[in-house]
């Protein structure tokens, strides 16, 4: 078994989505936490193995992978069941829309980087902070209920869980502690439900990780 090691944070989107993954495809590994909170993604040490300095980070044996999507790809190639993206060219690149809408166009606006310099160097206070979290958000899930409304089923793409669902329960997570309402999102919601019902998801819940501060 190869020796797998996952630096990332509890709070993290892209990192709440690579346990998911990781916890779907029945890969054990271990977990380094890189704190955010205290700038620890900053530090000459983790810079040295990881130059953008952001979580998550996979180490597999000697190989390291930065970005979550293209962990998921190594992990599909490495792990055949379950696929997170379907076999046929248009529902692949389909899924593969859904999954970019969320970590392309939502998450990287309202990531904490961006959120710290608009409080910090720019000189927002936290009503503004929130306010511009909220409204970016709420326009990407917006788009993301109508582009899955024709195929959704249980997930996101028909019945089977896949590379959209791991995408969007950890921004649903993130949505509600900035208090960005849902009820406009009837397809999402539903597919976060399917997927909060399987213990991969459950498991990589940040309540259920250790104390990350």
């Amino acid at each position: 078994m190869p020796r797998v090691v996952l630096h990332d944070y509890f709070r993290s989107s892209a990192s709440y989505r690579v346990r998911i993954a990781l916890n779907l495809k029945g890969v054990r590994y271990e977990q380094h936490n890189v704190s955010l909170a205290k700038g620890e993604q900053k530090e000459a040490a983790y810079r040295a193995i990881n130059p953008q300095g952001f979580v998550p980070m996979l180490e597999w044996d000697d190989k390291r992978f930065t970005q979550s999507l293209a962990i998921f790809d190594w992990l599909d190639a490495q792990v055949k069941e379950p696929h997170f993206v379907p076999h046929d060219p248009e529902g692949r690149a389909h899924v593969l829309a859904l999954a970019l809408t969320i970590a392309c166009d939502i998450h990287p606006l309202n990531n904490l980087r961006v959120l710290k310099y608009l409080k910090g160097e720019l000189g927002q206070d936290q009503e503004a902070v929130d306010a511009w979290y909220r409204h970016w958000v709420a326009e990407g899930l917006a788009a993301l209920e109508e582009l899955a409304k024709p195929t959704a089923g249980k997930f996101l793409y028909g019945d089977e869980v896949g590379m959209a669902d791991i995408c969007l329960v950890p921004q649903l997570y993130n949505g509600r502690r900035f208090d960005v309402p849902m009820d406009a999102y009837p397809t999402l919601l539903r597919a976060e439900a399917a997927a909060l019902q399987l213990e991969a998801f459950e498991a990589a819940h940040p309540d259920r990780q250790e104390a990350q501060a």
